[in-house]
């Protein structure tokens, strides 16, 4: 019987068209201390996030192939991540028409976003998650 629970970083998936921009962003995470991986391409991170079941994605708006509104909705009908943190970043000013329709994201970075931003909001929902669980009677429900 572990007394301590073993600490496992957040896993955070980074999604966007745009490679030195997954690039940067996933070292600057793994700096952080999270676990991270990219895609470039909506379908790509649809099939990652299935295998990295990542407790975060942080996502671009416009990307050839697959949106990220798409994106983000895909990824809350996919089992284990429905309830996914979403983090929009996107220099889009959403004048296109989807004003009427639901957001499918948690939060919102316009860029170019203040990267200790980013470490602030991943941060308090690392917190949350860890909250969540070490606040649970018995042991934790699958997270899968």
């Amino acid at each position: 019987m572990e007394l301590f629970p073993v600490k496992t970083p957040l896993r955070v998936l980074v999604v966007d068209d745009c490679v030195d921009t997954t690039t940067s962003l996933v070292w600057l995470l793994q700096d952080w201390g999270f676990e991270a991986e990219a895609a470039n391409n909506g379908p790509a991170a649809l099939r990652l996030a299935s295998a990295f079941r990542p407790d975060a994605v942080v996502l671009d708006l416009l990307m050839p192939c697959m949106d990220g509104w798409t994106v983000a909705g895909e990824l809350r009908k996919q089992a284990g991540l429905k309830d996914v943190f979403v983090v929009i970043m996107s220099g889009f000013d959403g004048k296109d028409g989807r004003a009427s329709q639901p957001v499918p994201w948690d939060l919102r970075l316009r860029k170019p976003f203040d990267p200790e931003q980013l470490h602030v909001l991943l941060m308090k929902h690392e917190k949350e998650i860890r909250c969540h669980v070490s606040g649970t009677a018995g042991t934790p429900a699958d997270q899968s």
